[in-house]
């Protein structure tokens, strides 16, 4: 056996940098004295989610990784808990801005970053006037307690990147994420849907995803998101083995034997079945035309 313990968070966030680290502070406390050992916080979550509007006085929230205060205060307390956390954070270099995730391993060290693959946009979602492209590529980091995936908020709509992900050998899949009501259409509400989608990735890849989502309702100028919560665990067939409610803060806690969940992949055959010669249409826009 080799059991790993992971937990999502769940919370609201305030206007204030200092207040919204302490409260994540204090989740991330209360996972660890539950056993988690991989502790995931979600998106952004030092700020309100700021890009519900095109603003040019929200590029002040953008911090380089090592000046970052999120990152800075939870080096220490990976360290001190002996946990590994995944930091979403705006991440400013040179003359670029990213949607970033730095990962700290349980000894409190910078394992490295991702930064955002897929960028939306539409109404209360406007990330393209704040965020380039992700460049890093999807990424895998044997922490010390599992080798994890971490894919940020959009990314969890692509199959493609959670495949990716596992094919890279991670063990496990953690999305952060900041997503609720649509500003433009208060009848759509995208939760099952959001749910069903990475409960997918679970079971297509035989791995469980955990993700953590902000509740609360946030609203600036004429744009108001009620964040929906939700956050959960999901198991290795898609089935869902932890859940928060849409308005509470929370934390949730699961565990999984990754020795026996490897072995069931193999059983399974999916990735042993697989036919990449097959699959070069995946690369293209259209259907038809791929880049040689």
């Amino acid at each position: 056996m080799r059991n790993v313990k992971v937990a999502a968070t769940q919370m609201s966030c305030s206007g204030s940098i200092t207040e919204n680290i302490g409260k994540a502070d204090v989740f991330v406390r209360e996972a660890a004295k539950m056993g988690a050992q991989i502790i995931l916080l979600q998106e952004l979550f030092e700020t309100p989610y700021f890009c519900q509007k095109e603003k040019s006085a929200y590029y002040i929230y953008a911090t380089e990784l090592e000046q970052n205060k999120a990152v800075q205060h939870f080096k220490q307390v990976a360290k001190e808990l002996q946990v590994v956390l995944p930091i979403s954070f705006f991440e400013k270099k040179n003359q670029a801005r990213y949607n970033s995730l730095a990962v700290i391993d349980a000894n409190g060290d910078v394992l490295g970053k991702y930064r955002k693959s897929h960028i939306p946009d539409g109404p209360g979602y406007e990330e393209k006037f704040y965020f380039n492209p992700g460049d890093t590529g999807f990424k895998v980091w044997d922490t010390r307690y599992a080798k994890i995936g971490v894919g940020i908020c959009w990314d969890q709509w692509y199959p493609e990147a959670a495949r990716c992900m596992v094919l890279m050998g991670a063990e496990l899949l953690l999305y952060p994420t900041a997503i609720g009501s649509e500003p433009q259409d208060g009848s759509i509400d995208s939760k099952d849907h959001w749910q069903t989608c990475m409960r997918g990735h679970a079971a297509a890849n035989l791995i469980p995803v955990v993700t953590s989502n902000r509740i609360g309702v946030e609203e600036d100028e004429d744009s108001r998101i009620t964040f929906y919560g939700s956050s959960f665990i999901a198991g290795p067939q898609g089935n869902k083995v932890a859940e928060a409610s849409r308005i509470e803060e929370t934390v949730l806690v699961a565990e999984f034997d990754l020795e026996k969940l490897e072995t069931q992949r193999l059983e399974w055959g999916i990735f042993r079945d697989r036919r990449p010669d097959l699959y070069g249409l995946i690369s293209s826009f259209d259907g038809e035309f791929t880049i040689k």
